[in-house]
């Protein structure tokens, strides 16, 4: 349900209801804004892609329980896939990630009835294992529900496990042909065009790609 808008509600709209608005802009008027909870929801309720992405920006992590949470998802979901991934990992990063609270619901999503939350979770550990990390001791875990789930689930969530599989892949050697495994028998992204410059996901190729930059 749209709230009753600020003035300043108002005029934030105006500024970024046109569609060249990027991400960066976001960025800059959230920075002048600084933490504002009660503009966010504000700004949440009008159900604009742009307006939400600000709100995410500008939003108290220290007020985003599982209720919140649950109820901003359900919101996401009422977009189309493409604005919904980046919503829902807009707020992971910006938020969620944050905050040990939050951290800790997101390594519950396990098993959560939200394919977006199920995302979350996976999506987390492949950022656990980014370069410098040292990885968590859970991989050989991952990797058995990985190969026990990943061909059932939603696109959302597959692409998360799968990335998560690529960063084992790539940072535990020991893992590594296990890994390649998963991708040559679930056939995911196999045959995906991807731009010049950038990664491929499918398991195989990601992982030879990511491997030998490391060795470089």
């Amino acid at each position: 349900m749209t709230m009753e808008l600020s003035s300043a509600a108002q005029h934030i709209l105006s500024q970024i209801s046109n569609k060249a608005t990027k991400l960066g802009d976001l960025r800059n008027i959230a920075k002048n804004i600084g933490k504002h909870h009660q503009l966010a929801l504000e700004l949440w309720s009008t159900g604009a892609y742009f307006a939400r992405q600000l709100a995410i920006l500008l939003m108290d992590k220290k007020l985003l329980s599982q209720e919140i949470i649950d109820d901003l998802d359900e919101d996401i979901q009422q977009h189309i896939p493409e604005e919904r991934n980046q919503l829902i990992d807009w707020l992971m990063a910006n938020q969620l990630a944050k905050d040990k609270k939050t951290v800790a619901l997101m390594e519950s999503w396990v098993d959560s009835p939200s394919p977006l939350q199920r995302r979350l979770f996976w999506y987390h550990q492949s950022r656990l294992r980014w370069v410098g990390q040292t990885p968590p001791a859970n991989s050989e875990h991952l990797l058995s529900l990985i190969e026990k789930r990943i061909a059932s689930e939603k696109p959302e969530v597959q692409w998360a496990m799968n990335f998560t599989a690529g960063q084992i892949g790539v940072f535990q050697e020991e893992f590594r042909s296990r890994c390649i495994a998963i991708g040559e028998q679930t056939g995911l992204y196999k045959d995906e065009v991807v731009a010049k410059n950038c990664t491929p996901n499918y398991l195989p190729k990601f992982i030879a790609i990511q491997v030998a930059k490391l060795k470089k």
